[in-house]
């Protein structure tokens, strides 16, 4: 009985392992990270992802990528449309 409940234990083990490691590349074979973007705004929508170490990054919002760090909300004198933040850092 207790050699079956080893057994039992390694299968939920193995199932849970298995489990995580697709959380963690979005459900499928990729970097894990997935966007969804509007072509008539500059953001764009992260969905959440689990990072390497097993971190949980919660979906956000984020500025579309481009050559500038003027337009990103984290700038001085840019505002986090979905949080309300000022921007701190300098260009």
């Amino acid at each position: 009985m207790k050699r079956f409940s080893i057994y039992i234990l390694g299968i939920f083990f193995v199932l849970f392992a298995f489990d995580n490691l697709s959380y963690a590349r979005g459900g499928h074979r990729s970097s894990g990270r997935s966007y969804k973007s509007s072509s008539s705004s500059g953001t764009v929508r992260v969905r959440g992802y689990y990072r390497k170490n097993g971190t949980y990054v919660a979906p956000h919002y984020r500025t579309r990528a481009n050559s500038t760090k003027y337009d990103n909300w984290s700038t001085k004198g840019n505002v986090n449309p979905y949080t309300g933040k000022v921007g701190t850092v300098e260009p």
